[in-house]
Formats: structure tokens, C-alpha cells, sequence
């Protein structure tokens, strides 16, 4: 894993909130939106900070119990699968990552299982929104009174 690479999440195509310790996602050109939880929401946390990945990985580790290898190739990957999926993009210049002094462990000393990250995807709102009829307008706009004869 690179050391110096940020990621900065891809707005304004992209937008996320984050709900009792889920993340959810949606990508507004394709239509298709995510869920991250647990460590991948720890993931997400990092890169929403503005935080290089090696300090997410840093985290990670002494977040998790865990090898080092295997959260290292984890987050990597998940990392990538953001990438692939235009969710996020290398920082361009400086980020000032947004902390308050503490890292997200907050003194925990218990260190919880690892277990790999997860990117849940959904593609059916692509479906929804071609159901929906306002996306089938003309320059008259939705709806339309009756001309009258």
C-alpha cells in the first residue's frame, strides 16, 4: 500500500450518509447505491477524514485483531473496489485531514475480530428510476393540462 495516496470521496456525483454506523452510498450518474459497515465503514471513515491510506491502515490495525498482511491486502482491496466503481479518487494536492487529535480507536484498548471489508451494491434503483415518469418529459414539462379544441 502506498504511503502518501489520499482519497477524497467523488462529489458531486457521489453522495453518502451515515446512518447508526452504516454508510450508505449512492453514485448519481449510474444509479446504483452501497452499503459499508463495520470495518468498511471504519475504511470509509478514514477517507472522509482526508486521511492517508497508510494511516487508515494504521487504524485498522490497532483497531483489529488481525494480522497485519491480511488487514493491509483487506483494506487495499477494498480501497480498489472504491476506485472501480468511481466512489472515490486520489486527492489531488494537499488535504488537510479532518481530525480532532484522537484516532477513531477513542483509547479502546479491546481490539474487536477483523473481518474483511465489505462493498454491499445495488443496482436496482437504475430500474426505479426509469419507472419513474417525471424522467419521461418534454419541454411542456409533467404533467400537462389537456389542450382544449
Amino acid at each position: 500500500m502506498s504511503q502518501s495516496v489520499t482519497f477524497k470521496i467523488n462529489s458531486p456525483k457521489v453522495v453518502q450518509e451515515t446512518i447508526d454506523g452504516e454508510v450508505v452510498i449512492v453514485n448519481l450518474d449510474k444509479g446504483d447505491y452501497y452499503s459499508l459497515v463495520k470495518s468498511a465503514a471504519d475504511v470509509w471513515s478514514g477517507i472522509e477524514r482526508g486521511i492517508s491510506s497508510a494511516e487508515i491502515l494504521e487504524e485498522m490495525v490497532q483497531k483489529y485483531e488481525g494480522s497485519r498482511d491480511e488487514i493491509e491486502t483487506a483494506v487495499s482491496e477494498m480501497i480498489q473496489k472504491l476506485q472501480e466503481e468511481e466512489i472515490i479518487v486520489v486527492a489531488e494536492g494537499e488535504i488537510t485531514p479532518q481530525t480532532n487529535g484522537e484516532s477513531k480507536t477513542n483509547g479502546n484498548t479491546e481490539k474487536q475480530i477483523f473481518e474483511p471489508p465489505v462493498l454491499q451494491k445495488y443496482t436496482d434503483m437504475e430500474e426505479l428510476l426509469a419507472l419513474d415518469p417525471i424522467h419521461e418529459v418534454d419541454e411542456m414539462g409533467w404533467p400537462n393540462a389537456k389542450v382544449e379544441a
